[in-house]
């Protein structure tokens, strides 16, 4: 049982640390730059402080700012526990005072890693798994970013030359990208000819160069009136074009980047072979999970950090009343989802399963958070087994 209890409210370039003993009496507030030296000297006066007394400490961020903070914490030993910041938030409103500072929150940290025992510590991935988080969530901002992108392409094509904008899928193949950096207008296109644009997509490499010349002539030619404003519109979709065949080389790399890691993972194998999870969706599923399930404890406790557990809310007479939880990680649930909605039209046990429960009158949506409900047991029976995934083995089977 600890003797002394430390809060840290994080931050961006300082942290504030808050130490109180059994009673609740402070022993100690300070504020600290995040940097190695002021974190090592922090522990070294808290630890005079304890003198020899066992020490927990608490903070409200598991992540970016406290980044150092848990890697110094964890190289000398100590545990670390996570309060959620809208735990904090709705704790202070229980406590004297409507101030809000620093110190008063790393109090209320401490006060709460105090009286609370369901208190969960601060896991420290290993260096595969962090990799793989970090790349992962470039890789979601890269794609945000080409979504992005192309939509701005897409309504600036059908603002001055609509029947170029619906003739190419410009999402799907980078042909359609390479040919709008140079060619951009009706004007421009009519006055190359299809010979001479055949000719310059096939020196850029562009599968099926003379279908797309003819393609793209015929939407020139259907459209001989200027729209105002063209010349600017023109020129932004070259250079819109030229940056979304940028993203999509990075993207290209990083997805390669990705590959390689995955090898190296203890889990990547078993889970690539559970039906509907490919590469990406792997690579989310163990940015947010890791290599440790001894932190969750259960396939019950797994799934509902997955989001696919529901929560019960019941008051009074009302009762089996369930929803959603609030606090889950949404990259794996999503990871979950997407992997559960693609087998589900590509395993045969999936989709038993998906049409059993269409049929007891669950919607689309629900039939899927329950398919991959049920495949979180299987998961979790398969990395605790060291198994891969095997429809005909029993205790893996989806239609139990």
């Amino acid at each position: 049982m600890p003797q002394l209890w430390a809060g840290i409210d994080a931050g961006k370039t300082h942290h504030h640390c808050f130490v109180i003993d059994e009673d609740g009496n402070k022993r100690l507030s300070r504020r600290f730059a995040n940097t190695e030296a002021d974190i090592l000297t922090l522990m070294g006066d808290v630890a005079a402080v304890a003198d020899g007394d066992q020490l927990l400490w608490a903070t409200d961020l598991n992540h970016g700012g406290a980044g150092l903070m848990k890697a110094v914490l964890a190289d000398h030993g100590q545990t670390l526990f996570y309060i959620p910041g809208r735990v904090v938030h709705h704790a202070s409103q229980t406590y004297r005072g409507e101030a809000k500072t620093d110190a008063k929150d790393a109090s209320i940290i401490a006060d709460q890693a105090r009286v609370r025992r369901d208190l969960e510590a601060v896991r420290v991935p290993d260096d595969v798994t962090a990799e793989l988080k970090i790349l992962s969530h470039r890789r979601a901002d890269l794609v945000h970013d080409r979504t992005r992108t192309i939509n701005r392409l897409r309504a600036l094509l059908l603002h001055y030359f609509p029947g170029l904008e619906g003739a190419f899928d410009y999402a799907a193949t980078k042909g359609p990208l390479i040919l709008l950096t140079r060619y951009q207008t009706a004007t421009a296109m009519r006055a190359s000819g299809q010979v001479r644009m055949t000719g310059w997509l096939k020196k850029q490499g562009v599968r099926l160069p003379a279908q797309m010349a003819l393609k793209a002539l015929e939407a020139a030619n259907a459209q001989l009136t200027v729209v105002h404003g063209e010349a600017a519109a023109a020129a932004l979709v070259a250079k819109i074009a030229a940056d979304l065949l940028r993203l999509r080389e990075e993207l290209l790399q990083l997805d390669a980047q990705i590959e390689a890691r995955l090898t190296e993972h203890p889990f990547a194998h078993q889970l690539m072979s559970i039906p509907g999870f490919g590469k990406r969706l792997v690579a989310d599923f163990l940015a947010s999970t890791g290599t440790d399930l001894t932190a969750f404890g259960t396939a019950a406790r797994f799934a509902s950090f997955a989001g696919l557990a529901p929560a019960p809310r019941d008051s009074g007479k009302i009762n089996g009343n369930h929803h959603r939880p609030r606090r889950y990680d949404r990259r794996l649930m999503n990871a979950c989802f997407l992997a559960a909605f693609i087998a589900s039209t590509n395993c045969p046990t999936s989709a038993a399963y998906y049409a059993r429960k269409r049929k007891e009158g669950k919607t689309h949506k629900q039939a899927i958070i329950s398919l991959a409900r049920r495949r979180m047991n299987v998961i979790w029976a398969m990395l605790r087994d060291g198994t891969t995934f095997n429809p005909d083995t029993p205790q893996l089977s989806l239609t139990i």
